[in-house]
């Protein structure tokens, strides 16, 4: 368990009056516990951000300006969504016989054989939650994924966390090693075989005369009527040289 000592102030300055701290560098806060008296306090930002900028879990040796000392945990930390400065804390206080369910970093360990093989490691759960007594709380939980290979993975059930009891589902994945990601080559496109485009077919207006009907005799008897009328033109030129 790490542990961590803090100094800090008894908060004067409450409600809307808090928001004057933040301007000097001072970030409000709230230190409550079960059957203790919520204390209102204040840390200057420096002080805090060891807290949440830490991938263990610690516990904190509160010191108030007061003379008392109170074991505690961060629990929240609110941030300013425009300058993602820490804007309030909650510090939990610990009770020694009590148990408490805390949020613990998971850390793996090792290099996967499966990694070596060409696949890729998961990291699916990166905090526990887990209930144990203050003494007993872990800096983090350690997972050992050095046996792993492709297509295999490590599940909550598979953990021993002494003097812990692990809050998860048993069959939730830890970590994992999945096979490479193949990217499949494009396939090549087919020839398009151009066609030769069919002569137009040319459509003659008017009915198209059947074999045995009127308008297949008409021709010949077009023809012969002309001849007649040539016939008698070259009588009358006759007739008229006499």
């Amino acid at each position: 368990m790490s542990e961590i000592t803090l100094t800090a102030e008894i908060r004067k300055e409450l409600g809307k009056r808090s928001k004057t701290l933040r301007p000097l560098g001072k970030v409000p806060g709230i230190y409550y516990g079960h059957g203790q008296k919520n204390i209102p306090v204040t840390l200057t930002e420096l002080a805090l951000r060891p807290l949440f900028k830490t991938s263990v879990t610690q516990v904190i040796n509160l010191k108030l300006d007061d003379g008392s000392t109170h074991p505690c945990i961060l629990r929240e930390v609110q941030f300013d969504p425009m300058t993602d400065r820490p804007i309030h804390f909650d510090l939990f206080g610990l009770n020694a016989d009590e148990e408490l369910t805390i949020e613990v970093p998971v850390i793996l360990k090792g290099t996967p054989v499966g990694v070596k093989d060409g696949g890729t490691l998961q990291h699916v759960i990166h905090r526990l939650r887990v209930s144990c007594l203050p003494k007993h709380i872990p800096d983090h939980i350690d997972v050992d994924v050095t046996d792993l290979k492709i297509n295999t993975s490590i599940h909550v059930k598979d953990l021993t966390v002494p003097n812990v009891q692990v809050l998860e589902r048993e069959n939730s994945t830890v970590a994992a090693v999945v096979p490479p990601t193949i990217l499949k080559e494009a396939e090549p496109e087919t020839a398009v075989v151009a066609e030769t485009p069919a002569e137009p077919e040319v459509i003659a207006r008017g009915k198209k005369p059947e074999e045995g009907e009127e308008g297949a005799a008409a021709a010949p008897e077009a023809a012969k009527g002309k001849e007649k009328e040539k016939g008698k033109e070259k009588e009358k030129g006759k007739e008229k040289k006499e």
